[in-house]
């Protein structure tokens, strides 16, 4: 695996962020911003260990220079909602990079919570169905699945840092561990 250099970088992406921030701030704030953000590429490239996540990344760094740009000029200005939205291409390639990392991590709950999150997550079954499936009442079946999400997020945020927005999606994520068990 080979990170790109700044300077490739530049050459094939400076147009496509130009054009995004373009579209975000005011002409006069465009350039400014455009340099502020290949600084912050250059000065953290040596973070980024996947090529395969260099876009994505790029577009993270400039939503953030964009909404540091906001938060300089006023205040009290409520930042624009796009700032907090992944963009389409990036929400599934989150997704998807996460769903592969799921199902081991299913794999170790505990076998009343498994097969509870099995049915209701990946069968798409009604919690109805899963008491009945599983023999326990609605109530059961409701605190085994909540319980298997619990816990499934407390082994998720073990491996990964997460950025959410207000409503609780995920904006972006970074390993927490180089080798982790699952991920």
């Amino acid at each position: 695996m080979t990170v790109k250099t700044s300077e490739k970088i530049w050459h094939e992406y400076h147009t496509k962020l130009a054009a995004f921030i373009r579209s975000r701030v005011k002409e006069e704030a465009a350039e400014d911003l455009l340099q502020d953000v290949f600084m912050r590429i250059h000065s953290r490239l040596d973070s980024l260990n996947d090529d395969a996540k260099l876009e994505s990344w790029l577009y993270q760094i400039t939503r953030n220079a964009i909404t540091d740009y906001y938060r300089s000029q006023r205040r009290t200005e409520k930042l624009p909602e796009w700032i907090e939205q992944p963009r389409p291409e990036e929400a599934e390639t989150i997704r998807r990079e996460l769903s592969s990392c799921l199902e081991p991590m299913i794999q170790e709950l505990p076998d009343k919570y498994r097969h509870a999150i099995q049915l209701s997550e990946l069968e798409n079954k009604t919690q109805q169905e899963v008491a009945e499936q599983e023999g326990i009442s609605l109530s059961g079946a409701k605190s085994r699945v909540q319980r298997g999400r619990a816990l499934l997020k407390d082994i998720l945020e073990d491996c990964c840092q997460f950025e959410l927005n207000q409503q609780n999606q995920i904006l972006s994520y970074e390993k927490k561990k180089q080798n982790g068990k699952y991920c």
